[in-house]
């Protein structure tokens, strides 16, 4: 089904076109507010009124005619399944995969349709990102903190279509103001993945997600430092607080939460050993959470920082790094969702100068995600995948590449069931908080169009998704086609 969102007018009054009511400027009011409805006010619907010309129907136009896409002798990778399909044919219809079938599938003669030869390769369901900052991945962290947030914004919409190109249609963004770059996406203004937006990161004070310089602690009462005023962080300091901030973004149009619950490489103040909130406090974030059908994500990396986590009740770890086997089990025995990624030190390493002390963080924490990698797969702990590439544009290009480097630790259809079907079951645990209808992650019959067709097999070779300049011949991301080099 697309966004989340309400019905419009579709009727025109006789003889001439009322504005209002016309059906073009009601589609694109939708979507402008696509996942605003369900939150009961219009933020943004202004620039609706803004739009009007152009996208106006001429008067007495005739309704367009229905539009299909046929994928036609295609071998198939599920999403599921560990081997691809015989030659077979995928109608597309809205939206939606509405056949699949080995025999020709025929089209009525009132749909105008969009054939695509396959011939034999490979068409497979999107990749899905689980762990991104859209917002703060390919300009330098000092940028980030001091330039103005619609420089931010401007270059995250240039990452938002990259991050499309190279095949990622939808992606869980891990803390960042994000809210407008998806309604943008949502809106049809700009071309970018599915995104499921946490908005700011709640962090302590000295947390991993309070960027304030050493100069402005102490903050002076009720004052809101830049990243905070923009949407970045959210600093809350008690438990009445952290619920606080958690309904607020909620309100915004959070699909999870994220919370900070131990230290990180990228900040300033906190070393990775710390732990940060307490049990009281994370368990007020999971509870506002879980009133509104969703859950909460952390960032921790130490075996006390993830337990204490685990304590309140959150539902995924993201990083951890630096687990134990006694913390890996405890993960398993609740259940929760461990998203991980392939950090090595190699060229897709965030850079920070030689020597510093995040540098020397930094590679505390690559030293153990061998084992982390070992731990999940140990103890069969639902794992998923993500980049969170930060301040290096050369890193975010290589989006696909640090997938395929998972090959390190899992077979390549392992490599491609967890960033599709196994990506899709993380992104659905945000419930009807899930800013889309409609199943992701697979190529079956109702689920949504979000497909690639590949120049070779990535079971039998991964490292075709490290090129998807040459490699991905068609992207589609609900049901429209943004790359076609086939014709």
């Amino acid at each position: 089904m697309g966004p989340r969102n309400g019905t419009g007018h579709k009727y025109r009054l006789r003889g001439s076109l009322c504005q209002c009511c016309d059906p073009a400027l009601g589609d694109f009011t939708r979507r402008m507010n696509a996942d605003m409805s369900r939150r009961g006010f219009m933020v943004g619907a202004g620039a609706a009124g803004i739009a009007l010309t152009g996208l106006a129907e001429p008067v007495g136009a005739q309704p367009s005619q229905a539009k299909a896409v046929l994928f036609e002798n295609v071998r198939i990778f599920n999403g599921k399944s560990d081997g691809l399909s015989t030659p077979s044919n995928v109608l597309v219809r809205g939206n939606v995969i509405a056949a699949i079938s080995a025999a020709p599938i025929a089209v009525p003669a009132d749909v105008s349709v969009t054939r695509i030869e396959g011939s034999g390769k490979t068409l497979t369901p999107g990749l899905i990102d689980a762990h991104t900052h859209i917002m703060f991945s390919t300009i330098p962290q000092i940028a980030v903190l001091t330039t103005d947030i619609s420089f931010v914004t401007i270059a995250a919409v240039k990452d938002a279509r990259d991050t499309l190109m190279r095949g990622f249609t939808s992606i869980r963004d891990a803390g960042g103001p994000t809210f407008g770059l998806k309604r943008g996406i949502d809106a049809g203004l700009t071309p970018g993945p599915r995104i499921w937006p946490s908005g700011a990161f709640i962090s302590q004070t000295g947390g991993h997600g309070d960027f304030r310089l050493p100069n402005e602690l102490p903050a002076r009462p009720g004052d809101y430092s830049y990243s905070e005023r923009v949407g970045g962080a959210a600093i809350a300091d008690d438990a009445d607080t952290v619920r606080k901030r958690t309904r607020e973004l909620l309100a915004l149009g959070a699909s999870q939460i994220k919370l900070m619950a131990g230290g990180g490489v990228s900040s300033v103040f906190d070393p990775l050993d710390v732990t940060q909130y307490t049990v009281p406090e994370i368990r007020a974030a999971v509870e506002a959470a879980e009133n509104w059908g969703t859950y909460v994500m952390v960032h921790a990396y130490t075996p006390r920082a993830v337990a204490q986590a685990l304590e309140g009740g959150v539902k995924c770890i993201e990083h951890g790094n630096l687990l134990d086997d006694a913390t890996a089990a405890k993960m398993a025995e609740k259940g929760a969702w461990w998203c991980l990624q392939p950090f090595l030190d190699d060229q897709d390493a965030t850079p920070f100068p030689a020597g510093s002390p995040n540098r020397k963080k930094q590679l505390q924490m690559f030293a153990g995600t061998d084992n982390a990698y070992a731990l999940a797969k140990k103890y069969k702990i639902k794992t998923a995948f993500g980049t969170d590439t930060l301040f290096d544009p050369k890193s975010a290009a290589r989006q696909g590449a640090i997938l395929a480097k998972l090959s390190r630790w899992y077979t390549a259809f392992e490599i491609m069931k967890m960033a599709t079907a196994d990506n899709a079951e993380l992104l659905a645990l945000s419930g009807l908080r899930s800013p889309y209808e409609g199943k992701l992650g697979v190529v079956e019959v109702g689920a949504l169009a979000d497909l690639l067709l590949m120049d070779g097999n990535p079971l039998a070779n991964i490292r075709l998704i490290e090129d998807p300049a040459r490699n991905f011949l068609v992207i589609m991301k609900d049901g429209t086609i943004h790359k076609n080099t086939i014709g």
